[in-house]
């Protein structure tokens, strides 16, 4: 049985090449809950999972934003998963923990622009799944209690859908410059 750990930190090119292939290709998620909702990430889009805490909160950000932490000297911007999708925060327990993901190149008219460098808070995390290309169906067109535009596909995982998130549409470009802002070194104080 194959570690799912190896898969967690590809290649800048495999990452691109993989979200411009699309789910079709991709078949392994990371799944974790919200209240009593399942969802999924690609593993391509996944860097890492770490524990809850340490977080500096910023001021005058969107209230999905929880703060931010120190990443090996980097600033990453961590985002409350359950407030962005309108729903109070979620209690946090033991179990809580931060998935540090990377989004795909927002804006490729930005030089210098790449992915953008996250966390996203989740009740808990579950497992890594296959799921084959044949077991997603399309997004709903009605009815999820998130924003359809969040959702890349519903995934059948043991007779029960799973969520499957797309992580570039998680936030308009706008809070993404947000994000960018908080994150970027600073280029000495006026």
């Amino acid at each position: 049985m194959s570690s799912p750990t190896t898969q967690l930190a590809p290649t800048p090119a495999a990452d691109q090449s993989a979200v411009a292939a699309g789910l079709t290709e991709q078949q392994q998620f990371l799944t974790f809950s919200l209240g009593e909702e399942m969802f999924a990430i690609g593993i391509l889009a996944i860097r890492e999972i770490i524990e809850y805490g340490n977080l500096t909160e910023v001021p005058m950000v969107p209230p999905f934003i929880r703060g931010v932490i120190n990443l090996r000297g980097a600033v990453v911007p961590v985002v409350d998963m359950a407030v962005r999708f309108g729903r109070p925060a979620g209690e946090i327990t033991k179990r809580t923990c931060i998935v540090i993901i990377e989004t795909s190149d927002l804006d490729p008219s930005v030089a210098g622009s790449h992915g953008q460098q996250m966390g996203i808070v989740v009740d808990a995390v579950s497992e890594v799944l296959e799921i084959p290309p044949a077991d997603i169906e399309p997004p709903p067109e009605f009815g999820a209690r998130i924003r359809i535009d969040f959702i890349s596909g519903m995934g059948k995982v043991n007779g029960k859908f799973v969520v499957m998130l797309d992580v570039n549409r998680i936030l308009a470009l706008d809070e993404v410059a947000v994000l960018a802002a908080m994150s970027a070194p600073e280029r000495g104080a006026s």
